[in-house]
């Protein structure tokens, strides 16, 4: 005879109660370290590890509390009403229990050959390695933001109108997307970073609205961008860390102690680096050329004229520019007072030949007299990564090209041409890359030896802690083939959820250790209880994956901007879960075969200690 409502929920909640807490403290402690991550993943899911641990804790009293109170509310079935259910309802019962006689077999046979089944999880998790080092790797996938950004630059030294002129030939060549509907709005602005310097933002229209993606549009403008005489225009697709320079591909460095030698090897890189399919719009990120007047003055032939060098510079600018020679404070606002020239202005750089000084006997002579013109070619600026003179180089990537692959080829590219001192940085999302890969390194250790020691003080066993945690590699491994499947590229996302599954695996273990342990205080031995124990859980195990995955099928089936983004991580949660949680349903009972021989049942340990303390109690008496 069955137990009423209200004795079931009062047995229920005692049977799992340490189970939930346990379950509870694990997840906590694995999505807590999350929010520590450093760097810039560290600022975008800052608040994600304190939310689902919060959540988690809530959704953990709800079950311990309001979920028996129902479930004693229900009314107990009659006599009869099986006979009374409905076909789908039968029919759902029959497979069920087909599927768990089928898995009871499966179980049967993995435990009474426990090395094999070890030896098929190690396989499978080994060949899970080569697979992981050969996903490609990327701080972001490529999304559908519906933003392109467009930075246009034209040769140094020409006019602001000129750079304007050029904005408003790609203006044109733009406003087609913008007529076939694919774009909604379109604008430029000249002068961004210099006279020379500007930018195009071009809003796309709705994604349900336009056939093509972002990606396919950038691609068609980069070409036709490409063919436009005497300008550079780089196009830039924002992604959702908002990264300094993201978007715009492999951006590297080349820095050492010479700035004349590096700018050499970097104008040999880029030439390299053109030739390989996997690039494209190699360039500088900064002009090395630009064009540059030296005045040489003639100390000798100066000093005879009687002519003061000491203030030729200052002269100089004030005739070309005018310099601040004081500042006028009045309330609320500061002044400049700049010394300009009120002669012919400098039209042309020979002009400055024509500039007349004051001699010390007051004559007066031509700048020509003791000084000469030379143009050059200089750098714009002079950059520093890393306290050495630096050179950048830009490139975009060809479709199916990760960055981690990029970075890595332009190494191999670069290491035959670099001399000694003279190194390869990776700059914006590739230095992201590294720093992020070693902060999601690190939190998955922290995560995994904090579960292990939560797992060791709820059960008061290392070797408990031990048993459940020897699923999480077989549940990476399964993790990664889903992504291998998939096309998931390793990003920020998919480490995260790398790092969700840890704590998914290892509550389903804990429900098929913690009742095992239960039985075998009541007296069974170790495989009739593990045994048991797994078959009685197995329906509980399989509701948690399969809430789990439906639940992360709208990751998986969304679109839209930045759809790329929740695939990634639904990929992870779906396809490795799903996985995972049938290697769960047969590890995690032959590692407990296996491992709890080496411990006692809490009942024996604790009629242990009470024969000891009863002998040493005996002993103190008969010494008395």
């Amino acid at each position: 005879m069955g137990l009423g409502p209200r004795a079931a929920a009062l047995v229920g909640v005692r049977e799992v109660f340490f189970a939930v807490i346990a379950t509870t403290a694990t997840l906590a402690a694995v999505f807590v370290p999350i929010s520590f991550l450093p760097g810039q993943a560290g600022g975008l899911f800052r608040e994600f590890g304190f939310v689902l641990a919060i959540s988690v804790a809530i959704s953990s009293a709800v079950t311990l509390t309001l979920v028996p109170m129902l479930a004693a509310r229900l009314p107990a079935a009659a006599e009869g009403a099986q006979m009374r259910q409905g076909i789908a309802r039968r029919l759902a019962g029959a497979l069920g229990a087909a599927l768990a006689g089928l898995y009871a077999r499966v179980l049967r046979a993995a435990l009474s050959a426990p090395l094999v089944a070890v030896t098929l999880a190690a396989i499978a998790a080994g060949a899970a390695l080569p697979v992981y080092l050969d996903l490609p790797r990327e701080v972001t996938p490529r999304e559908d933001r519906g933003l392109v950004l467009i930075s246009v630059s034209t040769p140094q030294g020409v006019s602001l109108a000129h750079t304007d002129a050029q904005l408003r030939r790609i203006e044109a060549i733009l406003r087609a997307y913008t007529e076939s509907g694919e774009a909604a709005t379109l604008f430029s602005f000249a002068g961004w970073g210099g006279a020379n310097n500007g930018f195009v933002v071009l809003r796309l229209a709705d994604w349900s609205e336009r056939a093509r993606s972002q990606q396919e549009i950038v691609a068609e403008i980069a070409g036709r961008l490409a063919a436009l005489p005497g300008v550079r225009a780089f196009p830039i697709q924002p992604n959702s860390l908002g990264i300094r320079g993201g978007g715009r591909g492999l951006q590297i460095a080349l820095a050492g102690p010479d700035f004349r030698e590096v700018a050499a090897l970097a104008r040999a890189l880029v030439d390299r680096l053109s030739q390989d399919p996997r690039f494209g719009q190699v360039r500088l990120s900064a002009d090395l050329d630009q064009p540059q007047l030296t005045v040489a003055i003639d100390p000798v032939r100066a000093a005879d004229l009687g002519i003061a060098v000491d203030g030729l510079s200052q002269a100089i600018q004030s005739v070309l520019d005018g310099r601040e020679i004081a500042r006028l404070n009045l309330p609320g606002r500061v002044v400049p007072i700049r010394l300009v020239s009120t002669g012919t202005p400098i039209d042309d750089p020979t002009d400055l030949e024509n500039v007349f000084l004051h001699t010390a006997e007051g004559r007066i002579v031509p700048m020509s007299a003791i000084a000469t013109l030379r143009e050059s070619a200089a750098p714009a600026s002079l950059n520093r990564v890393e306290r050495m003179p630096a050179v950048g180089i830009t490139a975009t990537l060809a479709d199916g090209v990760a960055l981690q692959q990029a970075l890595a080829e332009a190494g191999r590219i670069a290491a035959p041409m670099l001399p000694q001192g003279v190194r390869l940085i990776p700059l914006a999302e590739a230095a992201a890359l590294g720093e992020t890969g070693r902060g999601l390194g690190t939190v998955f250790l922290v995560a995994i030896a904090v579960v292990v020691l939560v797992l060791a003080a709820q059960f008061e066993s290392f070797l408990a802690a031990v048993i459940i945690i020897l699923t999480v590699p077989l549940g990476l491994a399964c993790a990664v083939f889903a992504m291998a499947l998939s096309g998931v590229s390793l990003n920020v996302y998919s480490q995260i959820g790398l790092v969700l599954l840890v704590g998914v695996m290892a509550k389903n273990g804990i429900l098929i250790v913690e009742f095992a342990n239960q039985l075998r205080e009541r007296g069974l031995a170790l495989g009739a209880a593990i045994e048991a124990a797994s078959r009685i859980r197995l329906r509980p195990v399989a509701m948690t994956a399969i809430s789990t995955v439906l639940g992360g099928l709208p990751l998986i089936l969304t679109s839209g901007p930045g759809a790329e983004a929740r695939i990634a991580l639904g990929w992870v949660v779906v396809g490795g879960l799903g996985l995972a949680t049938l290697a769960t349903l047969f590890v995690t009972p032959v590692a407990y075969l296996l491992l709890a021989r080496f411990t006692r049942p809490r009942v024996e340990e604790e009629a242990r200690l009470s024969r000891e303390l009863a002998r040493a109690r005996l002993g103190l008496h008969g010494r008395a």
